[in-house]
């Protein structure tokens, strides 16, 4: 018999059937799974569809609204494979945050800032439609790693510069409640001034991809623009920052983060830097449960 109403979890009844050899099993309802959502389409710029990837808590009788942990995934500034990281960000959802993954503009397609760019759309696009994911557009943090680490460093440090924007979702911020950068380039100019196994100086690395396929030290105008350290002042509050780099790291020179955490210091701004003793370039040294354990100990204290 159907109810004329569909009945609640509490009101629908247990089923008092049984039979020889059942195992009865209790259900754990505290449990939290997660929820991939397909790629959601936040703006079209340069022709591209660009999208984030929403992980969503799924708890027992529902909940929310979630913070929001907006992730940018590294990948030298040029196309990302967004979902790399899903397995483990995944974690985050089943603790109670929703996390987007968010895709931006290769260097292939726009120079620097069409990254940071992006990444404030798409806070701004979350926001606008928080109550149709039921986020919580108060409780948001930027996480990114390595040129993602750059990424949401920019995008903080620039919340105020209509030069480092756009218009697009305009009467929403793009302003957040804390950073977590793994790894991030600070200084493109500087970078080869550490040991690496990559010319980080070329018109074709990374870097001078980012600012025009242009030799990055004879360009210091263009490749300073992308510092964040330029943008750090005393007189410009910033959200809190926690900074995890490799002290081995064979790409991104672990003085970049000293850069980083020193202006911040220098400049008033709450920072924690963790050196991981050994740590290369990403990898298992720090998607492990340490250093994660860690990173949402900080995420727990800036969104709850």
């Amino acid at each position: 018999m159907i109810p004329a109403r569909p009945l609640s979890y509490d009101e629908f009844p247990s089923s008092p059937l049984g039979c020889e050899g059942m195992v009865v099993l209790p259900a754990d309802l505290d449990n939290v799974t997660a929820h991939l959502m397909e790629p959601i389409v936040y703006v079209n710029r340069d022709g591209l569809d660009l999208t984030l990837r929403l992980i969503l808590p799924v708890p027992h009788g529902g909940g929310g609204p979630w913070p929001v942990i907006v992730y940018v995934q590294g990948s030298a500034w040029m196309k990302q494979q967004v979902e790399a990281n899903i397995p483990t960000l995944s974690a985050f959802a089943r603790k109670g945050y929703a996390v987007a993954m968010v895709e931006y503009r290769p260097s292939s397609v726009a120079l620097f800032p069409a990254q940071v760019q992006d990444t404030k759309t798409a806070i701004r696009f979350l926001r606008k439609n928080a109550a149709k994911y039921n986020l919580d557009p108060e409780r948001m943090a930027l996480w990114g790693d390595s040129s993602g680490g750059h990424t949401v460093v920019m995008t903080a440090v620039t919340a105020h510069l209509p030069e480092m924007d756009t218009d697009t979702y305009g009467e929403y911020s793009c302003g957040v409640r804390g950073v977590v950068d793994f790894y991030g380039p600070t200084d493109i100019a500087a970078m080869s001034e550490e040991p690496s196994i990559q010319d980080h100086d070329e018109p074709d690395s990374p870097e001078g991809l980012l600012i025009g396929r242009l030799r990055v030290r004879e360009n210091r105008k263009l490749a300073d623009r992308t510092s964040p350290m330029a943008y750090i002042n005393p007189d410009r509050p910033l959200p809190p920052f926690l900074i995890v780099h490799g002290s081995k790291d064979r790409l991104v020179p672990f003085g970049q983060s000293i850069k980083l955490y020193q202006k911040l210091r220098a400049c008033g701004a709450e920072a924690d830097f963790y050196r991981v003793e050994g740590g290369d370039h990403g990898g298992p040294a720090f998607w492990n449960r340490l250093v994660l354990e860690l990173t949402e100990g900080y995420l727990k204290k800036w969104l709850q």
